[in-house]
C-alpha cells in the first residue's frame, strides 16, 4: 500500500453510531454523504493504469519530443490525450508508486570493469577485518587510506549571504567570483578514525609525497611496525612505480592498489564526502586561506573524538555481488544471442 492511500486511510471519516441514535461524527454533522470510494474524480479501471504505466515506460525519444525524461505533468497530459478523460497529477503519482518495477527511473553507477577486481579487492577487504595474507594484524601495524580531494573552490558571492529568519532560511547569492582552487590531501587511519590531511595548490607525486613525510613524522605511525597504504589509481600514487618510490622513503610502508573503477572502497573516500556536506556546502569563502583555515579547523575538530568507519562490505559480500553482475551479463548475453537467432 502506498503511503498516499495509508495516509488517506487514516484520515477517512468512519460514522460511530451515537446513544441518541443519531451517527456521530463527520456523517452525522454534514448533510451530505460522501463514501472513501467516491469523488469528485472518476474512477479508473485496470486498462487506464495500464495506459498510465505504458506513457511512463515509453522510451522518451520514441514519443518524438526533444526530452530526456518525462515529467509529472507531461506523462500526465499525454495519459489525459489518450483516455479522453481528465486525471489528476496525484492520481497518475499514485498509480506509478504501485509498480514494483519502475524503468522510468534510473541511477548512475559505476561497472568494475577490471578483469582481476576480486584479486585486488580481497586484500583490502581483509586489511578492513584485521587480516593480511591470512594472518591477522598486529598492534603496531597501521592501515592508511589515503587520495586527493581536488579542485576545491574558494566561491566569492556577488552579494552578502543573508542570515537565516523566522520563517525563512538563509539566502546564498547563486552568483560568484572564483577566488582560485586548492587540493585537499589526506590520509585516514581506518582503524582509529584519525585523519592526517594538508592542502596544496596542486597534486601529483611530490605533494602526495609530503603528505607521506608528514605522516611518518607523527606517532604511532613514526614507531609503527607496517605501514598499508590504501591508494587507487590516479597518478600521483600509480603503479609499480609508486611502489617502488614509497618503499624507498620508508620500508615499512606497503602500497595497496584499489581496481581501476573502485574508489568506493578507499575510506577516505567517505571522509571527503562528510567535509563536502558539513564543510564545504554552501561554498561561500572569500579567499582560499578561509577554505584552507575550515579544512583544518574541521580535521582537527574530527581528530578530538576519533572514530572509525563501521564498514560492512567483506569478502562474502563480494563474492555475491561479482556473481550477481556475472549472471546479468549472462542473461543480457543469452537475451542478445536470441534476439538475433530469432532476426535471422
Amino acid at each position: 500500500m502506498s503511503l498516499m492511500r495509508r495516509l488517506a486511510n487514516a484520515w477517512a471519516f468512519r460514522g460511530v453510531r451515537c446513544g441518541v441514535g443519531a451517527n456521530g461524527g463527520p456523517r452525522g454533522i454534514f448533510p451530505w454523504r460522501t463514501l472513501r470510494a467516491e469523488g469528485a474524480s472518476p474512477l479508473f479501471p485496470p486498462l487506464d493504469h495500464a495506459l498510465v504505466q505504458a506513457v511512463a515506460c515509453e522510451l522518451v525519444a520514441e514519443t518524438k519530443q526533444p526530452l530526456s525524461r518525462q515529467s509529472l505533468a507531461e506523462v500526465r497530459a499525454r495519459v489525459c490525450k489518450g483516455l479522453g478523460k481528465p486525471i489528476s497529477r496525484s492520481t497518475v503519482w499514485r498509480i506509478l508508486d504501485t509498480d514494483a518495477i519502475k524503468p522510468w527511473r534510473y541511477k548512475y553507477w559505476i561497472f568494475p570493469r577490471d578483469p582481476h577486481f576480486a584479486e585486488k579487492a580481497g586484500p583490502i577487504l581483509d586489511l578492513y577485518a584485521g587480516m593480511w595474507q591470512g594472518q591477522p594484524l598486529g598492534p603496531n601495524d597501521h592501515i592508511l587510506s589515503a587520495d586527493e580531494k581536488t579542485s576545491i573552490q574558494a566561491r566569492r558571492r556577488c552579494h552578502p549571504s543573508l542570515p537565516p529568519a523566522p520563517g525563512r532560511p538563509a539566502y546564498i547569492e547563486n552568483e560568484y567570483e572564483r577566488g582560485g582552487a586548492l587540493q585537499y590531501l589526506a590520509a585516514w587511519d581506518v582503524r582509529q578514525g584519525y585523519v592526517i590531511g594538508r592542502c596544496e595548490p596542486k597534486t601529483g607525486i611530490a605533494p602526495f609525497g609530503r603528505l607521506v613525510k608528514q605522516v611518518l613524522a607523527e606517532e604511532p605511525y613514526r614507531s609503527g611496525e607496517r605501514l598499508f597504504w590504501i591508494v587507487d589509481n590516479g597518478s600521483s600514487h600509480r603503479g609499480a612505480a609508486a611502489r617502488k618510490r614509497l618503499h624507498h622513503v620508508d620500508a615499512r610502508i606497503i602500497l595497496v592498489h584499489t581496481p581501476v573503477h573502485a574508489s568506493w572502497l578507499n575510506q577516505v573516500e567517505i571522509y571527503f564526502s562528510i567535509i563536502q556536506r558539513k564543510v564545504l556546502t554552501p561554498n561561500d569563502f572569500a579567499d582560499l586561506e578561509a577554505v584552507r583555515l575550515r579544512l583544518a579547523l574541521y580535521e582537527e575538530l574530527s581528530n578530538h573524538h576519533p572514530t572509525p568507519f563501521q564498514w560492512k562490505f567483506d569478502r562474502a559480500k563480494l563474492a555475491a555481488l561479482l556473481a550477481k553482475i556475472e549472471a546479468r551479463q549472462k542473461a543480457l548475453a543469452d537475451a542478445q544471442l536470441n534476439w538475433l537467432e530469432e532476426a535471422a
